[in-house]
């Protein structure tokens, strides 16, 4: 069945999360006077997704609530497992003032939702919450063009599990098979849209993961998404392209 829909990933897929990331966080260490304490940027940008992940994943099994997981996330970066609710909401504030002066979209985002546009519909499902996401959207002047916003916060279930990647194809009121999902990462978006019945495309920017899971179209820029989408051979030989 031909695809008439495409669903997006958000960070590091729509938006350059990683790049406002860094420099949020780097900001915010030389506010406090900790801008040597973790050695570059980069390393400290490491231990800081480290924690993220951590405290997401403790999100995600339900042991923690979304506002939990951002407190925790500063307590485990700083190694202060004693800071109080209102210091590390604090400390997350101020981070997030330095993240978002750095938003910024990929500059193959509008050129390929431009091409898109008049061919297929299209939605967002993000593992973050849609106060978050909403928010993002449309202060990078993106909300208007995504039909639907669903996110794990408020789903109950995150990516990879199919529950999610179904959600939104519910959503869109299409099944799965006229779905295409977008992201950067190769097993929570790829692998996951690909067990969900979704045409899977793995959003590979930095050609450096390896080769990612099989049965899913692999690209290294927006720009190449038509193509796939057009071929319309889910699992196929052409399944890879660079």
């Amino acid at each position: 069945m031909p695809i008439r829909a495409v669903l997006w990933d958000i960070d590091d897929t729509l938006f350059d999360y990683t790049g406002a990331d860094t420099a949020g966080l780097a900001r915010r260490l030389a506010e406090v006077g900790m801008g040597e304490r973790y050695g570059s940027p980069a390393e400290a940008l490491a231990l800081w997704r480290e924690a993220t992940v951590r405290q997401w994943d403790r999100f995600a099994a339900g042991e923690t609530t979304f506002q939990g997981q951002r407190r925790d996330r500063v307590r485990d970066f700083l190694g202060e497992p004693a800071m109080d609710d209102a210091e590390a909401d604090s400390w997350f504030d101020r981070y997030v003032e330095h993240y978002k002066a750095a938003w910024a979209v990929f500059p193959d985002v509008l050129p390929v939702l431009d091409a898109l546009a008049a061919r297929y519909r299209h939605g967002v499902l993000s593992n973050s919450s849609t106060a978050n996401q909403d928010a993002k959207l449309r202060h990078l002047g993106l909300r208007e063009r995504f039909e639907v916003l669903l996110c794990a916060a408020e789903l109950g279930v995150s990516k990879p599990e199919a529950a999610a990647f179904l959600a939104a194809c519910e959503a869109l009121g299409l099944p799965p098979s006229e779905v295409a999902y977008v992201g950067d990462q190769p097993e929570i978006d790829a692998r996951g849209a690909r067990d969900a019945g979704l045409t899977a495309v793995w959003l590979d920017r930095d050609g450096v993961r390896g080769p990612g899971p099989a049965g899913v179209h692999r690209i290294a820029g927006l720009a190449q998404l038509p193509e796939v989408l057009a071929l319309d051979t889910r699992f196929g030989a052409r399944s890879a392209i660079r």
